[in-house]
């Protein structure tokens, strides 16, 4: 089990980093206003306007760096600062998210995968680890237990890799636009892409942070079958 710890506490600590950072970046753009003026709210609206869609809304919600696309409601959910905020990091963060609802619109094969297994990692998440650790138990006795575990980890693992084209042509599709709408000039367009870099990168870290676990755990049911 010491090999699971160290997994951990590197990628914890990895991750910590890079959280650190885009903390830091979103505080540092939020400070920079930007040539359109516009708040994230008002950015998202013109953007799905832009691509000739109307039947997602545009909403606030708690917290801070909670921005996300809820594709069953359609709906882009805007943290307070993001919502509100006149500045290159609310614009660029406004706009990602609308690429999510733009990839809906566009049937986006990548976006459409990870909507599909989102049943299935659901049901995965909730059990895993109950099952994982009894596997380890009692894999002279049950190994099929440790399987079943590592099979249901894959899952979590697979769908933490099909995030990741999802994530990052949202950006490219937010950052694209922002800078034909001319809404940003090519410094405030280097700003935004900068931010959206920081925020694919926790994307990133957790996709790898789930692979090397997954192996550990086959590791060790390849050694005690």
């Amino acid at each position: 089990m010491l090999g699971i710890y160290l997994i951990a506490i590197v990628f914890v600590l990895i991750s910590w980093a890079v959280t650190s950072r885009l903390k830091s970046k979103f505080k540092q753009y939020s400070e920079v206003s930007f040539r359109g003026n516009l708040s994230g709210a008002e950015v998202a609206q013109k953007m799905l306007r832009a691509n000739g869609i109307y039947d997602v809304k545009v909403i606030s919600v708690d917290g801070q760096l909670t921005d996300h696309y809820n594709p069953a409601e359609k709906t882009v959910n805007l943290s307070p600062e993001v919502y509100s905020g006149r500045s290159v990091a609310a614009a660029a963060i406004a706009a990602h998210e609308c690429g999510h609802a733009v990839q809906h619109a566009n049937a986006y094969a990548w976006l459409g995968l990870r909507t599909n297994l989102v049943p299935a990692v659901s049901f995965a998440s909730k059990y895993m680890q109950l099952i994982l650790l009894a596997g380890i138990l009692t894999v002279y006795v049950f190994p099929y237990l440790l399987l079943a575990g590592v099979v249901m980890f894959a899952f979590t693992t697979i769908f933490s890799f099909v995030t990741l084209p999802v994530e990052f042509d949202a950006s490219n599709r937010g950052l694209a636009w922002l800078e034909s709408s001319g809404i940003t000039t090519a410094q405030e367009h280097d700003m935004a892409k900068d931010a959206l870099f920081w925020a694919a990168m926790t994307y990133v870290v957790a996709a790898l942070s789930s692979l090397a676990t997954l192996l550990y755990y086959v590791s060790v049911l390849l050694r005690r079958r």
